[in-house]
């Protein structure tokens, strides 16, 4: 006899309900996300796309009483199951099997809808559930992105090293204004030098002078 098995782990333990009467019948829906194109002296053509979301409906009852087909082991009262569905509900994704029925690759699910209520007195509560595959994304920072972020780390410790440079020592080919531009990005700013070091001269420097900023 088929078993239509629920579970889920809330609050740290894992609560399971069989269904207590197996549904005469139940629908599961699967499919891809096909594209069809219209192509130039040819006509339509399918493309293959990814699969759908896999969907199942199942319909029966929670008996109020024990029936002889029910399954007696797994007994609880009517409104008893209705509480733990809706409890697996508002937790997120449910295990969900169907002993000897294949599902599809997944085995976890949200619940979609969940529709119950009573009509014949006996106190049964009928219910239809729609269950709809949960399927888990995992997303993966680009390398690329770290070796934007470390680039963007060195580039500002190179500034901040440029940033806090208190001497320069004159090279070959040097003169205040040159040396004024690569220190503070403004050549016109070589009379701050001149005035710092007392320089009267402002193009005859010696290689190797430091100088002060």
């Amino acid at each position: 006899m088929l078993e239509f098995i629920l579970s889920a782990k809330i609050k740290g333990e894992t609560k399971k309900l069989v269904l207590p009467v197996t549904p005469e019948s139940f629908e599961i829906n699967t499919g891809n996300n096909n594209t069809t194109v219209e192509v130039e002296k040819i006509g339509e053509i399918n493309l293959l796309g990814k699969p759908k979301l896999t969907t199942i409906s199942i319909s029966s009852f929670f008996p109020s009483q024990k029936y002889y087909f029910s399954k007696n082991k797994h007994f609880h009262k009517p409104y008893k199951c209705v509480q733990m569905i809706r409890s697996f509900m508002k937790n997120g994704p449910v295990n969900f099997s169907i002993t000897g029925v294949d599902i599809g690759k997944s085995k976890q699910f949200y619940i979609e809808s969940f529709v119950y209520g009573e009509n014949d007195g006996t106190g049964d509560v009928n219910f239809t559930i729609e269950l709809k595959e949960y399927r888990k994304v995992d997303i993966k920072v680009s390398s690329s992105n770290s070796n934007k972020k470390s680039n963007r780390k060195t580039r500002s410790r190179d500034g901040d090293k440029k940033a806090t440079a208190k001497t320069y020592k004159v090279k070959k080919g040097d003169c205040l204004y040159n040396i004024a531009k690569k220190v503070y990005g403004d050549g016109s700013k070589y009379t701050v030098i001149a005035k710092k070091n007392n320089i009267k001269n402002y193009f005859n420097l010696q290689i190797g002078t430091v100088l002060k900023l």
